[in-house]
């Protein structure tokens, strides 16, 4: 089989293969690129020596390279495909033919479909992609369509969130490995669930990462919250995207994944005219029109700026989807109160953030954020933008995860407010999306967990973290331990919950909805436009009409009365489809009596 790396600035490179070195020789048509056939199998150990026969510098072990690394150490493969042993391990050869796979999958596109988070650690209390494939009954049940994977790539230690991954080609070993990664996406394409993976190209985490002693895969012509950048336009950056582009569609070819979620886009640093976002569009509807299936990326962006998901012909960057976090927060201020960070945006008047929101696509639209100290995002012209490229969701990783204690909305909100958060995102316009264990309103919290190896920086996390949550009142001894495996263990979700009150009732609830989502055009319907809304910020109710449906949730602890008026069609005042308390329909002059923290999804007659 053929070995190659890029490695531009080496004068000499080795293949190590099953303890004997080969030497490597310069391809002659591509600038920087070493190459050797050998004999390999599946699961072979391998890896490269660079500058390993002296030179400038002298010494033993070869000479000294300019990023400080010593020549002469195998280093594993850049595109490794596996790293059995860790991000500092040799890698190993992977024969994606070797898999048979079971099922025939048409693909699912984006358009109708409900999302779940999960993470792959702490979906189970095993942590694995089998013990998480043996719970996807419970998803399809629960009537979701795709399930979104957070990132899957290795990382140093066995427990983390994924974001801190070194090798964008590999699968995290503890995991199950690629074996696993294609048996978990095998067994949901059997049971109807797509499957979209988080993937991270805005940064490399800060241990394991070996890819400046290859060549310029970072540089310091920008800077990012994590360092240098990833090199996307700077000399060099031609191979850096290649290498990136083809990691991505790897994930879509080669493990059969439906989609991949793009973290932060907006910490790509790319000045070039044509951007990476756009290429990686580009190459991705090549792959779906190439495979006969769909295919999506959906990005996660703070810029509000629609051209993120304009298609590519419309002036666009073309992605298909993205993340709505002002959908969020608006939501989380009207549910919980709170005022702090970038909730103080939509906390004046967070039920109008809603209306705006769901009407308009983004809250900040051009308008000043008091966060940024600016005004921030850009209209949406919503007679050309289908709802559906807009993800909808009251809770995510971050949301909860980036909170001091990592707790979720169930461990503060009523049942009632739950289940009125339900409502609000799964008939909303948006592309709705929950997080693991949301449905049932898990009272286990979901933390920040890590597992470095390496000391220093596993007390710099430590200590960083408690710094930063100091400065909003938080005791040290208040903030978990990123390290300590007792916080992954709490942030695993527990099964039994489901079966007793008062999640069983949550769960019922989200299931109907679905249903109704899945059953009634009204919810789907892509159309912003058409959206109407109503509401009270004193009395804390807020309504919405979708085509012949109506929507009213109240927040207060008092009972509401509010004005719906007539049904689209003239007659009364419809009839209740669904309702998380028993509540009857408005009469003919249209007042709904709804009680306390409910909700209820009642159709014209």
């Amino acid at each position: 089989m053929l070995f190659e790396v890029w490695a531009p600035d080496a004068n000499s490179a080795a293949l190590w293969l099953a303890g004997a070195r080969r030497a490597m020789a310069r391809d002659g048509e591509r600038a920087g690129w070493w190459t050797v056939e050998a004999e390999a199998s599946d699961g072979d150990r391998y890896g490269f020596v660079l500058d390993a026969d002296g030179g400038e510098g002298g010494g033993k072990g070869g000479r000294r390279r300019a990023d400080g690394t010593d020549g002469g150490r195998v280093l594993p493969d850049p595109r490794s495909r596996r790293q059995p042993d860790g991000p500092d391990g040799a890698s190993a050869v992977v024969d994606h033919s070797a898999y048979a796979w079971r099922n025939a999958w048409p693909g699912r596109g984006l358009p109708g479909a409900v999302l779940y988070e999960l993470h792959i650690g702490t979906f189970t209390p095993e942590g694995t992609f089998d013990a998480a494939a043996a719970r996807l009954g419970h998803l399809t049940a629960l009537g979701v369509t795709h399930v979104s994977l957070m990132p899957v790539c290795p990382f140093p230690g066995t427990r983390g969130w994924g974001y801190d991954g070194v090798a964008p080609w590999a699968v995290h070993e503890p995991y199950g490995g690629p074996v696993g990664l294609k048996r978990f996406v095998d067994t949901a394409h059997g049971l109807g669930l797509a499957v979209i993976l988080d993937v991270v190209h805005n940064h490399l985490g800060p241990s394991g990462n070996h890819l400046p002693a290859f060549g310029p895969y970072f540089t310091d012509t920008h800077h990012t919250p994590w360092g240098s950048a990833v090199n996307l336009d700077a000399p060099g950056s031609d191979e850096v995207r290649a290498y990136l582009l083809g990691s991505a569609l790897a994930w879509l070819r080669d493990y059969r994944c439906d989609g991949l979620r793009l973290d932060a886009v907006h910490a790509l640093a790319d000045s070039r005219a044509l951007t990476f976002l756009e290429e990686l569009s580009a190459a991705t509807d090549a792959l779906s029109a190439e495979q006969g299936r769909p295919l999506a990326l959906i990005a996660e962006s703070d810029r509000c700026d629609p051209r993120t998901i304009t298609p590519r012909e419309a002036g666009g960057i073309g992605l298909h989807a993205q993340w709505n976090d002002d959908f969020h927060h608006s939501l989380h201020t009207a549910l919980t109160g709170e005022s702090q960070g970038y909730y103080a945006d939509f906390a004046a008047a967070p039920l109008a953030a809603v209306a705006k929101t769901v009407t308009s696509g983004f809250f900040h639209n051009g308008t000043y954020s008091a966060f940024r100290g600016r005004t921030h995002g850009r209209p949406v012209d919503i007679a050309r933008t289908p709802a559906h490229r807009f993800v909808g969701y009251a809770q995510t990783h971050d949301q909860i995860g980036n909170r001091a204690r990592g707790d979720r909305l169930a461990a503060t909100l009523s049942p009632g407010l739950l289940a009125c958060a339900a409502a609000l995102v799964l008939t909303g316009p948006f592309t709705p999306m929950l997080f693991m264990g949301e449905e049932w309103g898990a009272r286990t919290p979901w933390q920040y967990f890590t597992d470095h190896t390496d000391p220093a920086l596993a007390e710099a996390v430590r200590t960083g973290r408690r710094r930063e949550f100091a400065t909003h009142g938080w005791a040290a001894d208040e903030v978990p331990d990123p390290q300590d495996p007792a916080t992954r263990d709490r942030s695993c979700l527990d099964w039994s919950e489901p079966e007793r009150e008062p999640h069983a009732r949550l769960l019922a609830w989200y299931r109907r909805l679905i249903a109704l989502r899945r059953t009634l055009p009204d919810l789907s319907d892509p159309d912003l436009a058409s959206v109407r809304t109503a509401f009270d910020e004193h009395a804390r109710w807020l309504a919405y009409r979708r085509g012949d449906l109506r929507i009213a949730v109240n927040l207060d602890g008092r009972p509401a009365e509010i004005p719906l008026g007539g049904g689209r069609r003239g007659g009364g005042g419809g009839r209740v489809v669904a309702a998380w308390e028993p509540v009857e329909a408005p009469g003919g002059g249209g007042l709904l009596h709804l009680p306390p923290e409910s909700c209820v999804l009642l159709a014209d007659d």
